[in-house]
């Protein structure tokens, strides 16, 4: 494990293509490039990516020292009413551990779901449920080394809070929490302002997991514009509208020592923004 933190991007910025980068072989170098040490592959319509291009992408990238993720696709839904759809999500996280191992990656990154009509409390059962059967099924396939990372949400219908992330965590020591600032920023409608803000959050993990998991955590960055549903959009380091900002969280991280793995998430300038990170880092 790293002692500090790991920054990447989701997905290709748009400068990827712009810069004449054409080939996945190009990604390693592209972020590189950046000064970047992590990469989360992009799976939200379907993990598609055929497991021998996985394979050649990860060699690629572990020579740079890049390390892997998977985010799952984005119709999971671990607290559904239908059955069906909760057991077709563990299918779903099944697919995207295959993909993570060809990467030579362990991080899978999921959302869990909305409330719907029912109970938040209903909704976080339901999730409950379906994260012991989709734990077990990982163990079963083989792919008791990879790391399901439950995400904080940015709209307020979505399961999603940082205790809610947490609660799903504690199902298993190897579940290990995604923070989305930028989610939590836009679901308590700009609520994340500076240190105290980041500072709260940090506690709570600490408090709750009393583990590794709250120091190696998975995190998600990005600014991104709210209404009072929660989440709007992503939006760029250069749109200075909304926040959170990202300097009081990376001075924080240097204090207390924590190595997460931040993953930028702005809209089409990832790999930028996630050197301004990793900037910001340096200078704290």
């Amino acid at each position: 494990m790293n002692d500090t933190p790991r920054f990447g991007a989701a997905g290709l910025s748009d400068s990827f293509a712009a810069g004449g980068y054409k080939s996945p072989r190009d990604i390693a170098a592209y972020h590189t490039s950046f000064g970047l040490t992590a990469f989360e592959v992009q799976c939200g319509r379907g993990v598609r990516m055929a497991l021998d291009k996985a394979a050649q992408l990860g060699a690629q990238c572990a020579e740079q020292d890049i390390a892997l993720s998977v985010h799952a696709p984005y119709y999971i839904s671990m607290s559904s009413l239908e059955e069906d759809k909760r057991l077709h999500s563990v299918d779903y996280l099944l697919q995207s551990c295959a993909l993570v191992k060809a990467l030579g990656g362990k991080r899978v990154i999921f959302h869990a779901g909305s409330c719907g009509k029912q109970s938040r409390e209903a909704a976080l059962e339901k999730a409950l449920d379906t994260m012991r059967r989709a734990v077990e099924a990982v163990d079963a396939a083989g792919y008791g080394d990879c790391v399901l990372c439950p995400e904080t949400m940015g709209k307020v219908n979505q399961l999603g809070t940082l205790d809610e992330v947490l609660a799903l965590c504690s199902v298993d020591s190897r579940i290990t929490p995604c923070i989305d600032f930028g989610h939590l920023y836009a679901r308590t409608q700009g609520g994340i302002t500076g240190a105290e803000d980041y500072a709260a959050i940090l506690d709570r993990m600490a408090e709750q997991l009393g583990d590794d998991r709250a120091v190696h955590f998975h995190s998600h960055f990005s600014r991104i514009e709210y209404t009072a549903g929660g989440e709007k959009r992503h939006l760029t380091f250069a749109d200075t509208r909304f926040g959170p900002p990202h300097e009081p969280l990376m001075q924080l991280l240097k204090q207390r020592g924590l190595a997460p793995t931040i993953i930028c998430e702005s809209a089409g300038t990832q790999a930028e923004d996630a050197r301004t990170l990793s900037q910001a880092y340096a200078r704290a």
